[in-house]
């Protein structure tokens, strides 16, 4: 599989990004990492093998950058005001650095890109998709956490504007409008690890703005766990690409 990794020094985030590519053409998929994982996360847990077939086919182009806000969180690096300006940052980061790196690789412009993550990783392509709906066309969120603000230790403006249960019930205009031609997939299991109040209170916000979305629950087989990722992401790119 044709694999390409670039690292850059971000102006926003004032520390290093690295952004991991696997394939040949298709539809760009950016994947965030779990918490604290970094862009090749999802090659060492087999989640990239598993979407051998749609890569291998040029149906689908996988990306993922690493997890710069969710390493900082894990780790309580500063404060917690700093963590939250960090999250926030970091989507600014993925938006106007990492977007422009995909449509650089593509050869065009990236308004298609599905955005896909578990864990921590779904609550970013949730909040992605959400700010950004112009750069993001439906996030495929696995096994989410959604209110980070324990994790976090804080709150303030900075977690407000990054965090979709907090910013959407008050977004309207323009943005409203555009994000309501997107689409959301809440998948969750309910074995071990896993909480489906979290999708289900994150489509609650959604649905209320009228933003199509869906919640899958899997069942009490599948946990929170790299293994219910591998059945789940490539079943969902099927319906979407």
């Amino acid at each position: 599989m044709d694999k390409a990794v670039e690292r850059w020094r971000s102006d926003r985030m004032h520390q290093d990004i690295t952004l991991a590519r696997w394939g040949h053409f298709g539809v760009p998929v950016l994947v965030f990492p779990t918490a604290g994982g970094d862009a090749e996360e999802v090659e060492r847990h087999h989640l990239v093998s598993h979407l051998g077939s749609l890569v291998d086919d040029g149906r689908i182009k996988v990306y993922s950058c690493d997890s710069v806000a969710g390493r900082a969180m894990t780790q309580d690096d500063g404060d917690a005001a700093y963590r939250c300006w960090l999250f926030n940052q970091f989507q600014q980061a993925v938006a106007h650095e990492v977007v422009p790196a995909i449509q650089a690789d593509t050869g065009g412009t990236a308004g298609g890109v599905i955005v896909a993550g578990a864990s921590i990783g779904a609550f970013n392509a949730l909040a992605m998709v959400c700010r950004f709906p112009d750069l993001f066309r439906a996030a495929i969120c696995m096994s989410g956490t959604y209110d980070i603000e324990g994790f976090i230790g804080g709150f303030n403006d900075d977690l407000y504007f990054c965090s979709p249960l907090h910013f959407l019930p008050d977004l309207e205009g323009p943005a409203l409008d555009l994000l309501r031609q997107r689409f959301v997939m809440l998948a969750t299991g309910s074995g071990k690890w896993e909480d489906v109040g979290e999708s289900w209170r994150a489509a609650e916000v959604l649905g209320a703005k009228g933003i199509p979305n869906r919640v899958d629950d899997w069942g009490p087989d599948y946990d929170h766990d790299w293994p219910t990722w591998w059945q789940m992401l490539p079943e969902y790119l099927e319906q979407l690409t």
